[in-house]
C-alpha cells in the first residue's frame, strides 16, 4: 500500500504500519469522534437556530425564550463541568421512564467527554514521540480511518435517516424509553428528528475536519523532511 504526500520521505517506500502505529490511529479516531460530538453538544446556536427554521413556538404554548431555557437546562445536564446532576425543565413535567432515558443520555455524553480527555493526552502524546522519532505513519492512518466512518454515516443517513436513528437508539439503548409520549413527556416537541439530523450532519462534518487535519499534519512534516534533505 502506497500512500505517498510529497516525495523524498524514508516512508515513501512502503507503508508497513506497526501495531503502535494502528493503535495509537485508533486512538486518534476516538479522540476525533467523541470531540465532534462534544462539540455539537456545545455549540448551541445550533438549535437556536433551529428553533425558527422548525417553528418550534408552534409547536408548544412557550416563547422562544423560554424554549431556548429549557434546551439549556438539557445541555447543562449532560455536560460534567457544569455540577448539574439533576434534570428539572423549567417549563415541562417528566415522566419517569423519561427521567431515565434522560440520565442514560447523559451517562454516555459524560462517558464521550472523558474519553475525548483520555484520547486527545494519549494521541497527541503518542504521535509527539512518533514524530520526534520520525515516524508519520500513524497520523496517516488516522486521518485514513477516520474518513470511513463520515462515509459509512453519511450513506446510511442519506439512504434512509429513520431508519438510521431508530436503528441507533436500539444499539445504544436496550429499553423503548426513548420513544417519548408528548403527553407524559411533552419536551419531545421541541426536539423534533430534524433536530437531531441536523447535529449528526454537523458532526460527521467535524469527523471530515479532524480527519483532513491530520492528512495535512502528515503532509506538512513529510515537506518538512524534504526541505531539509535538499539543504
Amino acid at each position: 500500500m502506497r500512500l505517498e504526500c510529497g516525495k523524498g520521505s524514508m516512508e515513501k517506500r512502503g507503508f508497513a504500519a506497526t501495531f503502535t502505529d494502528l493503535l495509537l490511529a485508533l486512538t486518534g479516531c476516538l479522540f476525533i469522534l467523541s470531540a465532534s460530538v462534544v462539540l455539537v453538544l456545545n455549540i448551541r446556536v445550533i438549535y437556536y437556530h433551529d428553533m425558527d427554521a422548525l417553528h418550534l413556538t408552534e409547536e408548544v404554548d412557550l416563547t422562544k425564550e423560554q424554549i431556548r431555557e429549557n434546551y439549556d437546562a438539557l445541555i447543562d445536564y449532560n455536560l460534567f463541568w457544569t455540577g448539574e446532576d439533576t434534570l428539572q425543565f423549567p417549563d415541562f413535567p417528566m415522566s419517569e421512564n423519561g427521567r431515565i432515558h434522560f440520565a442514560e443520555v447523559r451517562r454516555i455524553f459524560i462517558a464521550l467527554q472523558y474519553l475525548m480527555l483520555g484520547s486527545a493526552a494519549v494521541f497527541f502524546i503518542g504521535e509527539w514521540g512518533k514524530l520526534r522519532r520520525g515516524s508519520r505513519r500513524s497520523l496517516k492512518l488516522t486521518a485514513i480511518l477516520s474518513i470511513a466512518l463520515p462515509l459509512a454515516a453519511g450513506a446510511m443517513i442519506a439512504a434512509n435517516w429513520e431508519a438510521f436513528f431508530v436503528g441507533f437508539h436500539h444499539v445504544m439503548f436496550s429499553n423503548d424509553y426513548w420513544l417519548f409520549d408528548p403527553a407524559t413527556d411533552p419536551v419531545i416537541l421541541i426536539l423534533p428528528d430534524a433536530f437531531f439530523l441536523h447535529c449528526a450532519v454537523w458532526i460527521l462534518a467535524f469527523v471530515l475536519v479532524g480527519s483532513m487535519l491530520c492528512m495535512s499534519g502528515y503532509c506538512l512534516c513529510n515537506l518538512k523532511q524534504e526541505n531539509r534533505r535538499i539543504r
